[in-house]
């Protein structure tokens, strides 16, 4: 597949990219950014975290925000941002902020227009991961993080796919769409009515259905601002805590009084997600 380099920088013995390649799954030119550490080489290939942003953002406001390389640097890990949706002039748009291009929420769209671009789960799950790991340094070793829709496509994602990810985490996760506005708006125009496919991208839902398996619990870290003004009625995160009670799921969920739902959250506890990865890589 064709790769085109957009940019590169130097950063903390690194180097941070960002490339642009035509997606069979998305059927438009997408667009990531990728850091490498320094140790990342053909006979030392490095784990890969993968990072989802949310609602109205581009791969761009992770790398730039978020303060995450000089923690990656040091540990040995690259980090993958890809966009938040699939781009384009034929690729269609809504007026609101939360649905459309920048809101793409990770899932398959079945309905008309959005089915033909908007195959964002595909893209995360197959074809990125595929398309990292034949042009760059990096190892099977996968885990992956997002914020906000972000982390509503990462917890949905890992639970889906277990043997997949070593562990998963999240900042203010959109915890239980079918229950929220923006989820539910999300399911309806994507999804259409059939309900029953919502609850394959919930995350409660999909913790709840581990109960009774016997297959791999990826284990998942989640911080919460406590003065988060999405709190009570999109994010939910109580239900995802009593999902996890329910089901004896390894969750790890931490509210942080007084953050709120930016990147100075995300800032300042990025580098616990990225020790977190790293200690479930290395231990494995």
């Amino acid at each position: 597949m064709s790769l085109s380099k957009i940019s590169e920088n130097q950063c903390f013995g690194g180097l941070q990219q960002r490339f642009s390649h035509p997606s069979s799954a998305c059927s438009c030119e997408m667009t990531f950014a990728i850091y490498l550490p320094p140790n990342a080489s053909e006979k030392q290939k490095v784990p890969v975290i993968y990072w989802l942003s949310g609602l109205t953002c581009t791969d761009e406001n992770f790398i730039q925000k978020a303060g995450a390389q000089r923690a990656a640097s040091s540990l040995g890990v690259a980090i993958v941002a890809p966009d938040t949706s699939p781009r384009g002039d034929d690729v269609a748009d809504a007026e609101r902020y939360d649905l459309g291009k920048g809101a793409g929420f990770y899932l398959n769209a079945t309905r008309i227009p959005w089915a033909k671009h908007y195959q964002m789960y595909d893209y995360i799950v197959k074809e990125l991961p595929e398309l990292i790991e034949a042009n760059f340094p990096v190892s099977s070793k996968r885990a992956i993080s997002g914020h906000s829709m972000g982390g509503h496509g990462a917890l949905t994602i890992a639970l889906k796919n277990p043997l997949f990810y070593s562990s998963v985490s999240a900042f203010s996760p959109i915890a239980n769409p079918i229950n929220c506005e923006w989820g539910q708006t999300a399911f309806k125009t994507y999804l259409g009515d059939e309900t029953d496919q919502y609850c394959a991208y919930d995350a409660c839902e999909l913790i709840l259905s581990t109960k009774s398996s016997d297959s791999k619990r990826p284990p998942m870290l989640v911080d919460q601002g406590s003065s988060d003004e999405f709190l009570e009625k999109q994010l939910q995160p109580e239900a995802l805590v009593n999902a996890a009670k329910d089901a004896d799921y390894p969750l790890s969920f931490r509210m942080q009084k007084g953050y709120d739902h930016s990147y100075y959250f995300i800032a300042s506890f990025i580098e616990d997600h990225l020790h977190f990865h790293a200690e479930h890589f290395f231990n494995e």
